[in-house]
């Protein structure tokens, strides 16, 4: 027990790997407690010091693997476990598939540490004392393993469509650290998380010099991260935007029994009070598909007198179904459709839906067998004397590149989205935060409208300034501030910062590549 508690990585290291893995596992759980809505980044900060131990333990690349395996597996069955909540809004039809999506998103997300692990061994165990210095060699190669496994978290949010959801970095989105988002994005975050873990490894080691040098920096950065974007001051004459949350539970949202119980309430928020410069309803916010929609729609129309409405609904056209936004202006008409383009798979649609149908498994929120289709892509929709508009339906606002590929720079952000499907805990309050961080990379405000929370409008620093908590039904009037000035992010998007990560893994591999290949034969 006494060298566990001196150095439980090395007391680690010698344990065979059937005790050490379920371990590490437990210590990639501790490492998601920095995730929304616990934001305990100290402790995950703890937690990754003693994964980078066990790291610097493994002997072999293979053990390296494996315990990169049992912490990510560890870490994502925490920071997803909201992922069963989907499942369990039609128990009866999809419910059976609840515990193996946990264990399958689970393993599949550990397998990216795995292979991160992997290579980072390989080449720290690869080069030479005075080449591995310059990247943190002498010391565990603590920048090679950060800029591994960052770089694993880069490959998750693109490959099969791409999940960037819970990054270890977002667990800084709660803090001063969230300001640099408008410099590096995403990616620089968990970078600066893993080298804090390492940094504290050193330290409880005695090893100061290191881990004194990577903790000032990180201070440092906290300290200065306000400094480096301040979002303008929302001026007195600011438009009036008006967020509406029903509150629908999804078990109910389509029950014909309630439908227009909580449609009305959506029309008494509508036309209460005073009439604002806008109004947004939230994803899938019409009881009834867009074609044939024109009486509810002329309904809405007298409620907001004269205001315009952008408001979430489905829509068919040539057998084809669509998961749209449409902003009806002040007189009626449908000024402008978007449709969502990033579709939630197995969600939204199945690959092969029709043939996986007939086993049955069908997506949660598809209609037919396909479920819903694929719109263009990302638009801009002008919004009058709001300015332009970069619309954003739920999932798409996990997704740096889905903003990034707008056609050109919006005056803010538009997200409309139904989060009663991740339930109550922890996954919307871990969207909401990624919402702020699409903000805070690209120095624009953004509207945010959910169905049961958290709707909220968001500065161009990432900064929430009003919002109407979870699980309540109401609405609000809030000024929408004004864009920033174009961040650095916003015009180079993730290239800087790969480009980083890819220098600090390639080039000591290139230095001594013969020692490389005979790591990899070992």
């Amino acid at each position: 027990m006494h060298d566990f508690l001196v150095d439980p990585a090395g007391w680690l290291g010698e344990r065979p790997l059937w005790v050490a893995a379920p371990v590490t596992a437990v210590l990639g759980a501790l490492a998601a407690s920095g995730q929304e809505p616990w934001s305990l980044w100290p402790l995950s900060a703890v937690a990754f010091a003693c994964l980078f131990g066990c790291f610097v333990a493994a002997t072999t690349m293979h053990r390296a693997a494996w315990l990169g395996l049992a912490g990510g597996t560890g870490y994502f069955a925490v920071a997803l476990s909201w992922i069963v909540e989907p499942f369990l809004v039609d128990a009866p039809r999809h419910g059976w598939m609840a515990p193996f999506a946990v264990i399958f998103i689970s393993l599949g997300f550990g397998l990216f540490w795995a292979g991160a692990q992997a290579a980072a061994k390989t080449v720290t165990s690869a080069v030479t004392i005075t080449a591995a210095s310059a990247v943190g060699g002498t010391s565990g190669g603590a920048l090679i393993w950060a800029a591994m496994l960052t770089l694993s978290e880069a490959l998750r949010g693109w490959l099969f469509t791409g999940f960037p959801w819970a990054q270890p970095g977002h667990g800084w989105i709660s803090t001063p650290m969230l300001h640099w988002a408008s410099v590096g994005g995403a990616l620089p975050l968990t970078f600066v998380l893993l080298i804090a873990g390492a940094g504290l490894w050193h330290l409880a080691l005695g090893r100061r010099t290191p881990g004194a040098a990577a903790l000032a920096i990180i201070a440092a950065l906290y300290i200065g991260g306000p400094f480096i974007a301040q979002a303008p001051q929302t001026d007195a004459a600011a438009p009036i935007v008006r967020l509406v949350q029903p509150n629908v539970p999804q078990d109910e949202k389509w029950d014909p029994a309630k439908m227009v119980f909580y449609f009305d309430r959506q029309m008494a928020f509508t036309a209460a009070g005073t009439p604002p410069d806008l109004i947004v309803w939230p994803e899938t916010a019409l009881p009834v598909l867009l074609n044939g929609a024109e009486a509810i729609l002329a309904q809405i129309t007298v409620a907001a007198r004269g205001t315009p409405v952008v408001l979430g609904v489905q829509r068919a056209e040539d057998a084809r179904y669509y998961n749209s936004l449409l902003l009806l202006d002040g007189q009626g008409r449908q000024a402008a459709v978007y449709d969502k383009h990033h579709l939630v798979p197995f969600g939204e649609y199945v690959p092969l839906g029709n043939f996986m149908a007939r086993f049955g498994i069908r997506g949660l929120a598809q209609q037919g067998g396909y479920g819903y289709s694929a719109g263009p892509g990302p638009r801009l929709i002008d919004m009058g004397d709001l300015g332009r508009a970069l619309p954003l339906i739920c999932y798409e606002g996990v997704f740096a590149r889905d903003v990034a590929g707008a056609p050109g720079r919006a005056d803010f952000l538009l997200l409309i989205t139904n989060d009663a499907w991740f339930g109550k805990v922890s996954g919307p309050y871990q969207h909401l935060a990624q919402a702020r961080l699409r903000s805070a990379e690209q120095g624009l405000p953004m509207i945010r409208a959910a169905n049961t929370g958290v709707s909220a409008i968001i500065d161009a620093a990432g900064r929430i300034t009003a919002h109407i908590p979870l699980g309540e039904a109401g609405y609000l009037d809030v000024p929408l501030p004004p864009p920033g000035a174009p961040t650095f992010y916003s015009r180079t998007g993730d290239l800087p910062a790969l480009l980083l990560l890819l220098l600090i893994v390639i080039v000591p591999g290139a230095l001594h590549p013969r020692k490389i290949a005979h790591a990899l034969r070992r």
